[in-house]
């Protein structure tokens, strides 16, 4: 698997980044395209609904792998 790579979102106005390896980062993208909303919408859902205890890059990870074990 690849290493992760920083990328830049922005949730509800404010910038943040997080590390993702790229089949992650391909997958969130087309989760995001399927559900019709921008990248930054559905990570800003997943930061809402996560965790505390969670980082966002794992909480990501985690709705990928849920999306697609269905």
């Amino acid at each position: 698997m690849s290493r992760p790579v920083k990328r830049s979102l922005t949730l509800r106005g404010h910038r943040t980044s997080v590390s993702l390896e790229d089949p992650f980062w391909a997958a969130f993208r087309e989760i995001a395209e399927i559900e019709n909303k921008a990248i930054n919408a559905l990570a800003a859902e997943i930061d809402e609904s996560r965790d505390v205890d969670t980082g966002l890059a794992s909480a990501i990870r985690l709705y990928v792998l849920k999306h697609y074990r269905g």
